[in-house]
């Protein structure tokens, strides 16, 4: 037996979340699913963080226990030969035995993508939140850091998952705007439940004009979730990364005839 982790990506759009679910296809049940084809028994899946059903993620981490004589990659072949559309393995690698991709992760980075065109865009509307109100960059980056830093965010957690406490940390957040579209990319130790959502539906209040970025400060000090602006849908919401105090996923991803594509990236 050996310990491996695989960084997952998936379209939350097929899934009912990432979370085991009797009765739904969830991300966590089709990798075990593959797995038990693939190595004949079952293998428990162990996930970094839980994604709603939506919810799109390019940098999840999973980790779990193999008995196979196969190396890395050819599992790695072998497990996306198995899997459904949707759902792919984009790395994997043997780990420490006692590394665990929930309890050793130190931070993840979430990004949530707007559409902001006149109409509705013709396509992708599964994979971002469209929104055609005239917004004020400016106001909405004065806003966002007002977030940052260590503090309680019970204003901006919803009740769905049990937590110890409410306090965080917010290393980030940037908006970076494209000509029809922006990104919300918020980097923490830990999110609280629907916290990156009501980030972005907080921060497109201000954009609109209904909150000012000092109204921001007062709705985290009040603790009261009805003050801070909606939960924004989960199309737009992306898991981009999980940060761990070890290196993890390094190097290129060669394969059999070289690294993919046009852009020889580097280590």
């Amino acid at each position: 037996m050996r310990n491996v982790r695989a960084l997952i990506a998936y379209d939350g759009s097929k899934f009912f979340g990432w979370q085991r679910q009797e009765g739904f296809d969830s991300v966590q049940e089709t990798l075990e699913v593959a797995l038990e084809a693939l190595l004949g028994s079952h293998v428990a899946v162990h996930g970094a963080g839980r994604t709603d059903t939506g919810v799109h993620a390019l940098g999840q981490v999973a980790s779990f226990h193999v008995d196979t004589h196969l190396d890395d990659d050819r599992v790695r072949h072998a497990l996306n030969a198995n899997l459904p559309e949707g759902v792919v393995v984009r790395r994997l690698e043997t780990c420490a035995d006692e590394f665990h991709a929930q309890f050793h992760a130190r931070g993840k980075r979430y990004g949530y993508r707007v559409a902001t065109s006149r109409f509705r865009p013709p396509f992708a509307s599964s994979y971002s939140h469209w929104v055609r109100d005239p917004l004020d960059l400016v106001a909405m980056r004065d806003a966002a850091e007002r977030f940052l830093g260590r503090r309680d965010f019970a204003a901006l957690a919803t009740s769905g998952s049990p937590r110890a406490t409410t306090v965080r940390t917010i290393r980030s957040l940037h908006i970076h705007a494209r000509r029809e579209w922006f990104a919300i990319v918020v980097e923490g130790d830990g999110f609280l439940y629907n916290m990156v959502r009501t980030i972005a539906g907080t921060l497109l209040d201000v954009g609109r004009g209904k909150l000012v970025a000092d109204d921001v400060s007062a709705i985290l000090d009040s603790k009261d979730r009805r003050e801070a602006g909606a939960t924004a849908p989960p199309t737009g919401l992306y898991m981009l990364r999980v940060l761990y105090s070890e290196p993890v996923f390094r190097g290129r991803d060669r394969g059999p005839r070289g690294v993919p594509g046009l852009f020889q990236y580097g280590s």
